[in-house]
């Protein structure tokens, strides 16, 4: 056995390299089952993060089905999700460079269905009766006003006019046929509402000429929240609703909504994007599942006539998207020790198997820091949640009585979660000798409706506070170097350090910053951002402009006489959600002010990098910032980053 070698935390050499975390690794978007054929969505950042179209056929044959340059992606809500589906081996897809829909039948090329224009659609089914398409399209043809939602229907041969079926609300999604083609779900809902705060479940029926006619609400409203409607295969309508303060399922039974299976467990999850998936049905009465408890996924099947819910056993702790057929689920599946990967369950036998994985590297445990999850306390005598990652590299130890650097990690959302699943960016950091504390702050989802609220006129506050007492916890069980801790995050996770480091209570904690797009002025923000996200801070900060005060008061960009640290910056120049100059801001004032700052600007990315060269940048450079500041020697040969007044 290779003696492990003495070397400061920071400057252990990893196999798990930037190059090796970008030439294998994927992400998966929706699955789509048919006709026994599996179909799924790989985003592949060495195809300048292109969404392709994967086919599992039911012999196992696995086949690229989206030629290039064709990116199935969709930018409504500019989140998108709910970007393709599949009818008799025909594909229906959104296309991300011209946001036109295209269908795609067996051996042939792509063609248009729509029209070119400045239309936007997303989150379809096929109405095989009528010959269409049903989905969300969203109207961005009139300069100056707001982007129009509606539901609307496209012929699947393009040959005939869209027709809008549903219109004068604010948002769209989920509209979800019968089986016996007679009725229409959808759901709906207001500024300045999300749709995690409160949404409004409708159903219509049909008429001769295929329009909606007798459209009523049978559940939601401002403080309910809907989730995912879905027809059984004898047209019951099911649902998930937090009326309970947990995202529970119900079915629809004489127009009351009836608690499936009443539990302290999240059924739903936040729909930031289209077309996600928490349950479906093997049989009219039985439901396959998933549902959140204490942040960890677990899976189950659920019998609808007596209640019961019997949890199915897997290796997994993260679960999502599922698509459920009478003999199969498949889904997306990680675990602390397990990458994310396309997983099908067998319903008869309950087996798994991988069908891909999100990377192909092999790496020794021995490299593998695995999370511990903790509990620590927080402002108002209440608990927040988050994982702990201690350095992990079978090569090196530190000399004795070195703590390690510690990164705590905000994610974005901020109504988002973190997950213990292996991550390998993660792991970058863990193998050098980083210790890594992911945090569950309060508004996160995974623990209830209450847990979220937290946040609701406190962002900026609580987030904030969570990050801090995290970091402190850790010092005080005397676990990492209090002198060397830096906060990082993405979007509001950016919004999250930024604040850190200008709030008075925590800027002396956090030595260091890296934010990835993160927002520096609420003010801006809230007068900019797109339209999905328009209102979102009336509830996380105060209606706007009235609270205009609390905007100014709660945006970094105010505060940079509080700024002590070096902070870098990650920004991508075509960002719609957070746009460029809240970076750029930032940067101005701290060059000026004389601070060591970075700022990396990235052509062609929106909000959140694909291509691989970015994503590759992005971690050495934060890994190089992390050196100069922190002092240790770097033992990979990265290209430096240009830190002003360093």
């Amino acid at each position: 056995m290779t003696q492990a070698r003495i070397a400061l935390y920071g400057s252990w050499k990893s196999p798990i390299t930037a190059d090796l975390i970008i030439r294998r690794g994927i992400a998966f978007g929706e699955i789509v089952l048919d006709e026994g054929n599996i179909y799924w969505q790989e985003m592949r950042p060495s195809e300048g993060g292109r969404y392709a179209i994967v086919r599992q056929s039911a012999d196992g044959k696995v086949s690229d089905l989206l030629p290039l340059p064709f990116n199935a992606r969709t930018r409504v809500h500019e989140y998108g999700g709910g970007a393709f589906t599949v009818s008799e081996s025909i594909i229906y897809c959104s296309n991300f460079a011209d946001n036109r829909l295209y269908r795609l039948m067996p051996d042939s090329e792509p063609e248009p269905i729509t029209p070119a224009g400045n239309m936007r659609y997303a989150d379809f089914v096929v109405d095989r009766r009528r010959n269409r398409l049903v989905g969300v399209r969203e109207d961005h043809t009139a300069e100056g006003r707001e982007a129009v939602n509606t539901l609307v229907s496209v012929p699947l041969d393009g040959g005939e006019e869209i027709q809008v079926l549903v219109s004068g609300n604010d948002f769209y999604s989920s509209p979800r046929i019968s089986p016996d083609g007679e009725k229409l779900a959808w759901l709906t809902w207001h500024h300045p509402n999300m749709p995690w705060n409160g949404t409004e479940l409708w159903v219509g029926e049909f008429t001769a000429d295929g329009t909606i006619a007798r459209a009523e609400r049978v559940a939601g409203g401002p403080d309910e929240s809907i989730f995912q409607p879905a027809w059984s295969p004898t047209n019951v309508l099911h649902f998930a609703s937090d009326r309970t303060g947990w995202w529970n399922l119900y079915r629809l039974e004489d127009g009351k909504a009836r608690n499936l299976c009443e539990l302290e467990a999240e059924f739903g999850t936040p729909q930031w994007v289209f077309g996600m998936s928490t349950y479906g049905f093997a049989l009219s009465n039985r439901i396959i599942c998933i549902y959140t408890q204490q942040g960890v996924d677990r899976l189950g099947s659920l019998d609808t006539r007596t209640g019961k819910l019997t949890p199915i056993e897997t290796p997994y702790t993260t679960i999502g998207g599922i698509k459920v057929s009478p003999t199969q689920a498949v889904f997306r599946a990680g675990s602390p020790t397990r990458p994310l990967s396309l997983v099908r369950l067998d319903l008869n036998s309950l087996q798994t198997e991988v069908l891909r994985r999100s990377s192909t590297v092999e790496i020794d445990a021995g490299y593998i820091s695995v999370p511990e999850t903790i509990e620590f306390p927080t402002e108002n005598k209440l608990t927040a949640y988050a994982f702990y990652y201690p350095p992990r590299n079978k090569d090196f130890v530190a000399p004795q009585g070195e703590l390690p650097p510690l990164i705590v990690k905000s994610h974005g959302g901020p109504t988002g979660v973190t997950h213990n699943t292996l991550s390998l960016p993660t792991q970058y950091w863990t193998s050098r000798g980083f210790a890594v504390l992911d945090v569950n702050y309060g508004g996160s989802s995974g623990f209830g409706r209450a847990y979220r609220q937290r946040l609701e006129g406190n962002w900026g506050v609580v987030d904030v506070d969570d990050c801090l007492n995290g970091a402190r916890h850790l010092v005080r069980r005397g676990q990492v170097d209090g002198n060397r801790i830096a906060i990082t995050g993405g979007s509001a996770g950016g919004y999250t350090t930024l604040r850190a480091l200008t709030s008075p209570t925590s800027r002396n904690v956090f030595k260091a910053g890296s934010s990835h797009f993160g927002v520096s002025d609420l003010d801006a923000f809230a007068r900019e951002t797109h339209k999905f996200e328009s209102h979102y801070l009336h509830r996380l900060i105060g209606p706007y402009p009235q609270r205009r005060d609390l905007y100014r008061q709660r945006s970094p960009i105010n505060y940079l006489d509080q700024l002590s640290c070096p902070i870098i910056f990650f920004q991508g120049l075509d960002d719609k959600i957070v746009p460029p100059d809240q970076a750029e801001l930032m940067v101005h004032a701290l060059r000026a002010k004389g601070l060591p700052v970075a700022y990396m600007a990235f052509e062609g990315e929106g909000h959140g990098f694909r291509r691989a060269e970015n994503i590759q940048r992005t971690l050495e450079a934060e890994l190089y910032f992390y050196s100069r500041v922190f002092g240790f020697e770097l033992a990979d040969d990265v290209e430096p980053a240009q830190i002003d007044n360093l």
